[in-house]
């Protein structure tokens, strides 16, 4: 979860990318056919049109990392396709402020393979790139194991404790987009937490997302409902996100419980355990520079 624009990383005033990105959110009564309907909106030749859901809780003119990071896992799953793999560890890297406007999307194989592959995705806007990904494919093993790992935490019921809304000076976009059902802690409290997850939207218009996209579009957001530090003075800066996987995801929901360890003299590291209704299925992690106000 981004909360503040890289330094440097904000486009120059009056470029298109700023003035376009402001036109969303300012525009929220008078959205475009299909604005409400996904994250993103195809242009055709690997080019995407950011809706306001992609927006993040700090600047409206600029991205959640939730949603770039399930677009970059979205091209990676395309690239020279294998069904016969498993996307066992992806990488995001997040170069700077991701503009809420159109963005470019390029991938390629890296490092081809019978049972690995490396395979990179990147995120440009205005020839510049603003997020890249690199993932390791496995073979998918036919071994079977007895289930060792612990159940998930059950899903509580539809409730309004822990909605983001409650937290002062947070603007609406992403937050909204996804469904959140706290088992403990809540946005704004400092502390571990746990929460449920369900997208609300699909990542691109007239398609359901892929398992890999569902994980990869809220766990960005460890470190966003597990601070340690209060959000009114402190700033908690991913700038990437690494998820490891054994399995696929079964189902709508994804539940993160994510704890952020914070040492003196050091840096910030949010880390989460991910699961789905089955139980665990991954975790991700992110590194975060952790500033004053």
């Amino acid at each position: 979860m981004r909360v503040r624009v890289r330094d440097g990383a904000v486009a120059p005033a009056g470029s298109q990318a700023v003035s376009h990105a402001g036109s969303f959110a300012s525009s929220a009564g008078r959205r475009l056919p299909g604005m409400d309907d996904a994250f993103y909106l195809p242009l055709g030749n690997d080019r995407w049109r950011a809706t306001v859901h992609t927006a993040g809780p700090w600047d409206a003119r600029f991205q959640h990392g939730g949603p770039p990071s399930a677009l970059l896992a979205r091209a990676i799953e395309r690239c020279s396709a294998r069904e016969d793999m498993l996307v066992a560890r992806i990488a995001v890297d997040i170069l700077g402020g991701i503009p809420v406007y159109d963005l470019e999307l390029r991938s390629r194989v890296l490092r081809p393979g019978r049972s690995v592959e490396l395979v990179e995705a990147a995120l440009s806007a205005d020839g510049r790139d603003v997020a890249r990904a690199q993932a390791w494919r496995v073979l998918r093993t036919t071994q079977k194991t007895p289930p060792r790992q612990p159940s998930a935490q059950p899903l509580p019921a539809e409730t309004t404790d822990g909605a983001p809304s409650g937290v002062d000076g947070w603007l609406d976009g992403y937050l909204s987009a996804v469904e959140w059902r706290f088992t403990a802690g809540a946005f704004g409290r400092p502390g571990s937490a746990a929460a449920w997850t369900r997208l609300r939207y699909p990542l691109v218009d007239g398609e359901p997302p892929s398992p890999l996209q569902r994980v990869l579009a809220v766990a960005d957001s460890g470190n966003g409902i597990s601070s340690e530090l209060e959000l009114a003075d402190w700033h908690f800066i991913n700038p990437e996100l690494t998820v490891h996987l054994h399995r696929e995801a079964i189902g709508e929901w994804v539940c993160l419980e994510a704890q952020t360890a914070i040492s003196p003299g050091g840096v910030g590291l949010a880390t989460s355990v991910l699961s789905d209704l089955d139980g665990p299925i991954g975790v991700g992690a992110q590194s975060l520079l952790v500033a004053q106000r």
